[in-house]
Parts: C-alpha cells; sequence; structure tokens
C-alpha cells in the first residue's frame, strides 16, 4: 500500500506581492492626469454647448464672471468637479470594500474590485461622449476604494512590531505607480487611432483610447496576477462575523468609531490631507505663474516630488521607526510639512521651490505611513479592513472637496494666502497627534 505524499505547504502571503498589486493598480489609475486638461477641452469642444454639460459650463462662466476671472477660472471648476467625482466615490465605498474584505477575505474582493475598474477602463476605452466619460469615472471610482484591501493584508501578514515599517511599502508603491502611471499616459496621448482608423468612431472611440486601452490591459494583467500569485492573508479565525454590521454609507461608519484613538488619527490624518491635497492640486499653476513652467517642466516638477516621496516611505521611515515609535515620526513629519508649505508660500527662485518641496514631500512621506500604522495599531485583527477603509475613505473626502476649494481660493486671494492656510492646517494636524496615546506592541 503506498503512503499518500503530504500536500505541499503553501507560502504565506509576502509583502512583494501585495507591492507589486498596488503598483500595477495604481499605474492604471492614474495614467489618465496628465491628460485631464486636454480631455477637458476637447470635450468642451465636442459637448459644452449642449445638455447638462452645456449648463455648467455656462455656470462656470457665470461664476468667473462674477468674480472678475477669465475663462481658465472655469476650467478649473469644471476640473475640480471631474476629480472630485471620483473622489467621492471612493469615500462612499472604501469602508464598504474593507468591511466586506473583513468577512469574505482579501483575495476575493481584490478580485471583484479589479474586475470592476477593469469594465470602467474599457468604458473610458469607448467614451465618444463627454457623459461616457464620466460613467466610466463613477465606476473607476466605485470599484477604486480597493486600496483599503490591500493595506489590510498587509496588516494580516506582518508582526504589530513591524506594521508601520511595512505600510512605508504602500506608500512607495503608491508614489512609484504615480511617477510611471502619468509618464506613461503623456506619452501613449501622442497616438489618436482616429487618425488611422477614423471609422472607429463609431464605437465610441475617442483621442484618449489608446492610454485607456493601456490602463485596460494593467487592469487585466492584475486581474491574472491576482489570480496567480495573491494567496487569501485573513486568517479564518479573525474574519467578522456574517451578522456583524455592514456599513451602509460612508458617514455612518465614521461617526460609528468607538475607540478614541482611532478617531483622533484619522482627524490628524484628514486635516494633513487637506493641506497636502491643496498643496498638490495647485502646484503647476504656482510653478507656471511664478517661474514660466511648461507642461514638460512641470512633469519633471511632479516627479521630483513622487522621487522624494517614495525614497522617504521607501527607505527612510523603516530606518527611523528602528529608534522612535510612531507617534514621534508622525510629528517629525506633520513639523516638515509646516516648513515646506511656509517655503512654497515665500519661493521666489526656482532652488526655493525645489528645496521646499523636499520638505513637503518628507513631511507626507512620514505622516502617511506612520497614521496608517497607528490606526491598524489601535484596532483588532478582525476589524483591519473596516478601520483601514474607513481611513482611506477620509482620505478620498479630503481629495474630494479640496480641488474646487482650493483652486478657488488660489484664483481668487492668491497662491501666498492658499499655501500659508494649507501651513495653517498641518500645524492643527501637529497640535492633534501630539496627544495621541502611543499603541501597545
Amino acid at each position: 500500500m503506498s503512503i499518500p505524499s503530504p500536500s505541499p505547504v503553501k507560502r504565506p502571503l509576502s509583502l512583494g506581492v501585495i507591492f507589486l498589486t498596488l503598483y500595477i493598480d495604481l499605474i492604471g489609475f492614474s495614467i489618465v492626469f496628465p491628460l485631464m486638461p486636454d480631455m477637458l477641452e476637447h470635450y468642451l469642444r465636442t459637448d459644452g454647448q449642449v445638455g447638462l454639460l452645456g449648463s455648467f459650463v455656462a455656470l462656470s462662466d457665470l461664476i468667473a464672471g462674477f468674480l472678475n476671472k477669465d475663462h481658465n477660472f472655469a476650467a478649473v471648476l469644471f476640473g475640480g468637479f471631474v476629480a472630485s467625482l471620483f473622489s467621492i466615490l471612493q469615500f462612499i465605498f472604501a469602508p464598504i470594500w474593507g468591511s466586506l474584505s473583513d468577512r469574505k477575505g482579501r483575495r476575493p474582493v481584490l478580485l471583484w474590485t479589479v474586475a470592476g475598474t477593469a469594465f470602467g477602463y474599457l468604458l473610458w476605452v469607448l467614451s465618444g461622449s463627454f457623459w461616457m466619460f464620466v460613467l466610466s469615472r463613477v465606476v473607476c471610482g466605485a470599484f477604486g476604494g480597493n486600496l483599503s484591501v490591500a493595506t489590510a493584508a498587509v496588516a494580516d501578514v506582518t508582526s504589530r512590531e513591524d506594521r508601520s515599517k511595512a505600510m512605508g511599502l504602500v506608500g512607495a508603491a503608491f508614489g512609484l505607480g504615480l511617477i510611471t502611471g502619468p509618464s506613461l499616459g503623456a506619452l501613449a496621448m501622442h497616438w489618436n487611432p482616429l487618425h488611422e482608423h477614423p471609422a472607429l468612431g463609431i464605437l465610441g472611440v475617442n483621442p484618449f483610447s489608446f492610454p485607456a486601452l493601456l490602463a485596460l490591459g494593467f487592469s487585466l494583467f492584475n486581474l491574472v496576477w491576482i489570480t496567480l500569485r495573491f494567496r487569501e492573508s485573513l486568517d479564518p479565525a479573525h474574519r467578522s462575523e456574517p451578522a456583524a454590521e455592514r456599513p451602509r454609507n460612508a458617514l455612518k461608519a465614521i461617526l460609528s468609531l468607538e475607540n478614541p484613538a482611532v478617531r483622533r488619527i484619522n482627524l490628524v490624518a484628514f486635516v494633513f490631507s487637506l493641506s497636502f491635497v491643496a498643496m498638490e492640486m495647485t502646484l503647476t499653476f504656482l510653478a507656471a505663474e511664478r517661474f514660466g513652467y511648461t507642461a514638460r517642466q512641470n512633469g519633471m516638477l511632479l516627479a521630483f516630488l513622487g522621487l522624494c516621496s517614495i525614497l522617504t516611505q521607501g527607505v527612510l521611515v523603516r530606518r527611523l521607526l528602528k529608534t522612535m515609535h510612531e507617534i514621534q515620526v508622525l510629528c517629525i513629519g506633520l513639523v516638515c510639512a509646516v516648513f515646506g508649505l511656509v517655503g512654497l508660500a515665500f519661493a521666489t527662485r526656482q532652488g526655493m521651490l525645489y528645496a521646499a518641496l523636499v520638505f513637503t514631500s518628507l513631511g507626507s512621506g512620514l505622516v502617511n505611513p506612520s497614521s496608517t500604522g497607528l490606526i491598524s495599531l489601535y484596532s483588532g485583527a478582525g476589524e483591519q479592513g473596516r478601520v483601514l477603509g474607513i481611513f482611506r475613505s477620509l482620505g478620498a473626502l479630503s481629495r474630494a472637496i479640496t480641488p474646487v476649494f482650493a483652486g478657488a481660493l488660489y484664483w481668487v486671494f492668491g497662491s501666498l494666502t492658499l499655501y500659508l492656510a494649507a501651513a495653517c492646517l498641518a500645524v492643527w494636524a501637529l497640535v492633534l497627534g501630539l496627544s495621541l496615546p502611543k499603541p501597545q506592541k
């Protein structure tokens, strides 16, 4: 009688697999970034005189005229609306996906959300009209709240001592994706499929279908990658009971947080995100206004910002956390951010601009992984997805409300006022952070 061979032991999920999952997802997500001005111009030209889009443009022009601003201000409001729509949907759905992953596991939820995102990119490929493009952003935004699920997987596979160090890898994947994606998008927009195949316009193919096709390709590749390599990370013993309450909306989920430490660190991260997003959304305007930067120079500026963030979150955070605890790293980051934002407010030379960006990106690179680590450490093993989903939801909320308000503040009161206001928000976050309790490991 033959002795059956033992079944092979499955290797646990590695941080490298999670890193590549996030990186691929963020490449597709950020391909659209450098295309937005040209896309808005294209749709305003084709759809801007009729329907709801025409009404929105007329309202934007009316506001611009009332404020004695030119048509560029209307374009800023319009661009802010498109950016905010995506973030609002992430705000709504991130806690839902996170909570669902606490019950069903990380892997199936990631498969569902990446498949949904791929469908959204398919709609973008065929977005011959503005409202088809809006529909694609709605679908991508609804399924794009999966970053919290991957972040929860990091918490599943790391010890409490190494939790915040590992969260730095999430930030590094984010930064690297936000460099690669826009670069690919800027290159891909130079090929318009309608030039060679004009008949494809009947199907909704448009001048930006090739970048959309690249984003679709990355999502499909990610779907295969997750299927083959992403092993379930959530221990069945830590899964929420099926009867556990599922968040019906993001606001209810946020208000239902019972742990005061989790509430406070969420508030710290949200206030800081408001200040950082205000800078991020207006930086190219500031560079163009003060130094005459072209689109290419602004692209290099954003790449420099992303590179600093990668080095901070991928290298520096891990070293600092060997000798400091998360709250100290968080506060150092907030101090750096304050100096950076004040430096940007008063930058009159390019050297000052880049030096201020080093401090600002250093601040963000220290704040993001330490705050994510603190939220994870303050929470139980069975609620990582829900709590981190709420955290990502608040980040999305800041990206939903900030673009329009920051753009309006910039164009009405000027860059000095906006950046000093952002610095004040960072100071407020610092004051809140100083009273955080030290987590137990």
